[in-house]
C-alpha cells in the first residue's frame, strides 16, 4: 500500500531559478520541478534511502563536470518506489532584483578602455515566506529532513511533512489540479487535457484531465493523484 506524504514549503529566503529569459529579465516561475525537490530532499544517492549511485556518477562529494544525470541520479528512486511530484504555490509574491557590472577590460599595457558602459539585468524572484505544496509517495515509511536549500542561491526553506491517511484506488476520467512531469504519467494515463508550464529540463503541466488509476481520500474530496508515477527520461 503506498504512503503518500503531503509536504508544505515555505520560503525563508528569497528564491531564484531562471524560468524563462525574457531579454534581461530572468524570471522564477512559482512552481518547482520534482527533479530539484529530488535533490533538495537529499533522496538522491543517499544511503540512508538506498539510492547510491555508482562512482562514476557519484552527486554526493564532487561533480567533475556540470552535465546533469537525471537518468543516473533518479533511476534508483524508482528501483526503491520514491517519487516527488512537483510543488505548487499556495500562496506567494515576487521581489525584482536588478543587477550591474561594468565592462571593465585590463591590458598588460594599460592601454585606455574604448567604452565603459555598464551591462544590467533584472532577476524576478519569489520572495521569503511564499509557500508551496507537494506530495511524496512511498511504499514504505520515510524520514524527510525538516530544512533544505533550493535554487542558484541556495535559499533555505522550511518543510513541513503530514502523513495522509491510507488512499483509494479509482479508475475513470479525473482531474488533477496539482502540477505534473508530464513524462512520469503520460504512459501509464491518457492524458486529455492540460495547461504547459515551460520550464527545464522537463516542462510541467497542470489542470491536468486525463484517465486512468489515480489515489483519492475519503477525508479530501478535490486530491486525486496520479497512480503508477516514476521517473521516465524519454518520450
Amino acid at each position: 500500500m503506498a504512503i503518500i506524504y503531503r509536504c508544505q514549503l515555505e520560503l525563508h529566503d528569497s528564491l531564484y531559478y531562471a524560468t524563462r529569459e525574457i531579454g534581461r529579465l530572468y524570471e522564477t516561475e512559482p512552481i518547482i520541478h520534482n527533479y530539484a525537490l529530488c535533490y533538495a530532499l537529499g533522496l538522491v544517492d543517499s544511503e540512508k534511502y538506498s539510492t547510491t549511485v555508482s562512482e562514476e556518477h557519484s552527486y554526493r562529494y564532487f561533480c567533475p563536470e556540470q552535465v546533469p544525470k537525471y537518468e543516473e541520479h533518479l533511476t534508483p528512486l524508482n528501483q526503491q518506489a520514491i517519487y516527488v511530484t512537483p510543488a505548487r504555490s499556495l500562496n506567494h509574491s515576487a521581489i525584482l532584483n536588478t543587477w550591474k557590472y561594468a565592462n571593465n577590460n585590463y591590458h598588460v599595457e594599460m592601454e585606455k578602455t574604448q567604452k565603459n558602459i555598464p551591462s544590467f539585468g533584472r532577476a524576478k524572484e519569489i520572495a521569503p515566506e511564499s509557500q508551496f505544496e507537494f506530495f511524496v509517495i512511498a511504499q514504505k515509511q520515510l524520514k524527510l529532513p525538516k530544512w533544505i536549500r533550493l535554487g542558484k542561491w541556495m535559499s533555505k526553506a522550511e518543510v513541513t511533512v503530514e502523513q495522509l491517511p491510507s488512499p483509494n484506488i479509482q479508475a475513470d476520467v479525473f482531474t488533477c489540479h496539482h502540477p505534473l512531469n508530464p513524462l512520469d504519467v503520460m504512459f501509464t494515463n491518457r492524458v486529455i487535457s492540460y495547461d504547459v508550464v515551460n520550464m527545464p529540463p522537463v516542462s510541467l503541466i497542470q489542470n491536468v484531465k486525463m484517465q486512468g488509476k489515480y489515489y483519492q481520500f475519503d477525508s479530501i474530496k478535490d486530491l486525486r493523484i496520479p497512480t503508477q508515477m516514476e521517473y521516465r527520461f524519454r518520450s
